[in-house]
């Protein structure tokens, strides 16, 4: 007998190949490495930021060997009275996230997945999110962990979302579905561009 062939099943396994390959690489980095290449990363999110000039941000906790951006948030935060920062939080699965106020030195506790989120329950609309990449295309489109936690929270705000990652990641294409949002900007330690 013939096995059936489902496409379906064929294209979530390759976007899982995919996630799975750059999260491998991106974990296999030396501390090191994954600092320097944090360090050029930071130098382009820096001329981004300047240009889109937001009142508040969102970031993520890194997680997974991602990115570390507190001590840039951080830093930024200092230069205007104004600004705000605040992390995602799960509140329910399959749900949208919520973002809540943060500033260093917060309170925190861990949200259902084990990654820490401010106590303070003070929530933000930010203006402009930072989201993690793990398998990433030029068109802006992101592999996260497949939870489509950033995809569900992207559809409902009115936000400039920036990809955040390293060019380990980067494929031809992440074979996208109807329910993926792209990011406005992808920002690597190769450079930063507009989303094609």
């Amino acid at each position: 007998m013939t096995p059936v062939f489902d496409p379906r099943e064929d294209l979530v396994q390759r976007r899982n190949g995919m996630r799975q390959k750059a999260l491998k690489a991106r974990l296999e980095l030396r501390a090191g490495d994954r600092q320097e290449l944090t360090r050029r990363l930071l130098f382009h999110l820096d001329a981004v930021i300047r240009e889109l000039a937001p009142s508040s941000l969102g970031f993520c906790w890194p997680y997974r060997a991602e990115p570390d951006l507190r001590d840039w948030v951080a830093d930024w935060l200092t230069q205007g009275e104004e600004r705000v920062a605040a992390l995602p939080v799960v509140v329910e699965k399959d749900t949208a996230m919520h973002f809540r106020r943060w500033v260093p030195g917060a309170p925190m506790v861990p949200d259902r997945h084990g990654i820490p989120h401010p106590l303070d329950a003070v929530e933000v609309q930010p203006e402009v999110v930072l989201v993690p990449l793990n398998a990433f295309d030029a068109a802006g489109y992101r592999l996260g962990y497949g939870g489509g936690y950033f995809d569900r929270t992207l559809v409902q705000m009115r936000t400039i979302a920036i990809g955040v990652g390293f060019e380990l990641g980067r494929v031809d294409s992440v074979l996208p579905q109807p329910h993926d949002r792209p990011m406005n900007w992808i920002v690597t330690e190769a450079g930063a561009a507009r989303a094609a």
